[in-house]
């Protein structure tokens, strides 16, 4: 089978599996019986605790292979997992890539790990919020005139994500995406004292972003083909 085959058969399974409603449904339905054991919380990159799903994991390796930014943005750094693992995709683009992560609070052991990780040599850390203009300000010098991929994935609140999509998906290029995580808030229970929750999270915020720009539209392809994600509707292409 030649690769072009191929990949049309995967593309016809995969707007199929889109189709499948009750497909939807179950995997709406493990994610949150898994949400139960804090399931994506058990996966580590590189020796340090990532925070993400497989799934999505997967998916955005793809579209750094495919799209070969120079730079990522990331909004939450956390343990730093997924820092190093941008990085360590970066670098094997060999094009000199590097990763920009802010957190309003960069912990002491965190910092310790990711500064004496081997990636480190990828990653630019900013601490302050993500939604301060001088910290905005210092990450759009450092990604000017680069191909710039940007992940929101801070703060859950509506007014704090529409805010960093306002400001960051105006680094963003053309044909590269804005990808905002843990959307699927606005399909579970409250959690606990957050707060975010149903009504004021990711997914509310696109809604609201997508309904001021036309530059961007949520790429459904790729809900189709992940089923299992933390950022249904999340992955917004820029279109023009």
């Amino acid at each position: 089978m030649s690769t072009a085959t191929f990949e049309r058969e995967c593309a016809e399974e995969i707007e199929a599996m889109g189709k499948d409603a009750e497909l939807a449904r179950m995997s709406k339905e493990w994610l949150l019986a898994s949400c139960k054991h804090k399931y994506g919380y058990h996966f580590s990159w590189m020796g340090r605790p990532v925070i993400q799903l497989p799934t999505d994991l997967m998916m955005m390796q793809e579209l750094i292979w495919k799209i070969r930014p120079d730079v990522v943005v990331e909004t939450g750094i956390a343990h730093g997992g997924s820092l190093i693992f941008y990085a360590s995709m970066l670098s094997l683009l060999n094009n000199n890539g590097f990763v920009i992560g802010i957190d309003i609070d960069i912990r002491p052991h965190n910092r310790k790990e990711i500064e004496s990780h081997p990636m480190y040599s990828h990653i630019v850390m900013v601490e302050g919020s993500s939604v301060d203009n001088n910290v905005f300000q210092s990450v759009r010098e450092r990604a000017s005139g680069k191909k710039v991929l940007v992940c929101l994935d801070s703060l859950h609140t509506h007014e704090h994500v529409l805010q960093e999509l306002r400001l960051y998906s105006s680094l963003v290029s053309f044909g590269s995406y804005v990808v905002v995580f843990d959307t699927t808030i606005e399909y579970f229970p409250q959690p606990g004292n957050r707060p975010w929750g149903p009504g004021n999270n990711p997914h509310t915020a696109i809604q609201t972003f997508l309904a001021e720009t036309d530059a961007f539209e949520a790429d459904s392809a790729i809900d189709a083909k992940l089923q299992i994600s933390a950022a249904p509707g999340g992955y917004l292409k820029k279109i023009r």
